[in-house]
């Protein structure tokens, strides 16, 4: 289905972005996604952008080749660099933006496979049923402390449990020392819920880590950056020392945000639906087919990397452009009817046909998250272990007095105040 010219001059007057998505994003999409298969908007800065928002329709872009994720990648230049853009905007220095821009998650082609091939073996199927037992030890750990860390009557799950595991697991297998933790956990933390001090965060940060590698160069270790580090004194086309230190940073980072944040919604969405917490309980079993369920019901990441188009693209159902950036909603795609029977009903016995994951949480092609089976295992962990500990955890404030954040294309809670 070719654009028309109606649908082009709609194009040059596009809206900007609806205020609903900050504050009720699944129904801003689900409203897009019945509007159009693909719908324009502009950015806050003003720039065009395109959002696919039906199941059909994300997967096929997201799988496509012809839309990159680096907008270097778009011939002639004709594509607008939205995220070093809203960098500049938010004050980062110069110097500090290549490490938030042209990460693993920015590459594309040959130069994405070369990068993601290094820490693939890191994060396999078989790595991470090897870290399961380390898994379970630093949930126990922090479900022991909750008691303690409860303030009348009432502990912050999101505070104490669902934050300091990912970044506890990640970090190990990343290779960050114990005794570090605490300061990537506030450094992470200040990344994710305070982007206004976004360049003070980063800096330190950055500095700590070219000291890590420093560190683990001279005592090499069984963890990524140590593999990292191997692979760039074995053959130093391999891997800048900048590419090493971004990619230990964009592998925290993003193996705890969402992780957390994930863990976080799980909980609050089964508080808030007691007859599929009641069944949990009752066939723990069910676990990881309710996580699936939950990553497509509540999965923290709404909306997907910007991508651009390299070249005119007919996919039949719409056409775009060289150069027009294409977010996918993932949040849409996961509620769309026409994937999904009664898509807004939390059920954790749902089943699905045919093989792999239904849902998007996790992106797909290319750039299908690298972490997933970590994500999953943490979440199937958490979970377990959480209601196995505490049969009697309850919100301890009314659902509605929650406060929820649309940040950077994710829905995250401030606080999680439960009683255990």
């Amino acid at each position: 289905m070719k654009r028309d010219s109606e649908e082009m001059a709609g194009k040059r007057s596009a809206p900007n972005v609806p205020p609903l998505i900050a504050t009720d994003p699944h129904a801003a999409y689900e409203h897009l996604r019945e509007q159009a298969p693909a719908c324009p908007i502009r950015s806050v800065e003003g720039s065009l952008m395109w959002i696919v928002a039906r199941h059909g329709g994300v997967r096929s872009v997201l799988g496509d080749a012809r839309f990159a994720n680096n907008p270097a990648s778009v011939p002639g230049g004709r594509a607008p660099a939205l995220q070093v853009n809203a960098m500049r905007r938010m004050g980062l220095d110069e110097e500090l933006i290549p490490y938030l821009t042209d990460t693993l998650l920015d590459s594309d082609g040959k130069e994405h496979t070369r990068l993601r091939r290094l820490v693939t073996p890191a994060f396999s199927a078989r790595r991470v049923r090897a870290l399961v037992p380390r898994i379970e030890h630093h949930t126990d750990d922090l479900l022991d402390a909750l008691p303690r860390l409860a303030t009348d009557g009432a502990a912050d799950l999101l505070e104490h449990f669902a934050y300091p595991l990912p970044i506890t697991v990640i970090g190990e297998l990343v290779g960050v020392p114990a005794a570090d933790l605490p300061a990537w956990l506030r450094w992470t933390h200040d990344l994710s819920f305070n982007q206004e001090a976004l360049g003070e965060t980063l800096r330190p940060l950055i500095d700590h880590t070219y000291d890590l590698v420093r560190r683990r160069r001279a005592d090499p270790g069984e963890d990524v950056i140590s593999d990292l580090i191997r692979a760039r004194d074995a053959d130093g086309d391999r891997l800048s020392d900048r590419e090493l230190v971004t990619m230990v940073l964009s592998l925290v980072i993003a193996g705890h945000d969402t992780t957390a944040n994930f863990i976080a919604n799980s909980v609050w969405a089964l508080l808030t639906h007691p007859d599929q917490l009641a069944l949990l309980r009752a066939e723990p079993g069910l676990v990881p087919q309710a996580v699936q369920e939950l990553l497509r019901w509540c999965g923290p990441v709404l909306v997907s990397r910007m991508r651009y188009a390299t070249t005119d693209v007919d996919l039949g159902w719409t056409s775009f452009q060289a150069g027009d950036a294409v977010t996918a909603a993932l949040s849409g795609a996961n509620h769309d009817p026409r994937e999904f029977a009664d898509p807004g009903r939390l059920d954790i016995t749902r089943q699905h046909t045919g093989r792999g994951e239904v849902h998007l949480s996790f992106g797909a092609g290319p750039h299908f998250c690298l972490g997933a089976a970590l994500a999953r295992q943490e979440a199937e962990t958490a979970l377990t272990r959480l209601l196995s500990r505490y049969p009697g955890l309850a919100l301890a404030v009314p659902a509605e007095e929650l406060q929820w954040h649309a940040v950077s294309g994710m829905r995250k809670l401030a606080r999680l105040p439960v009683r255990l």
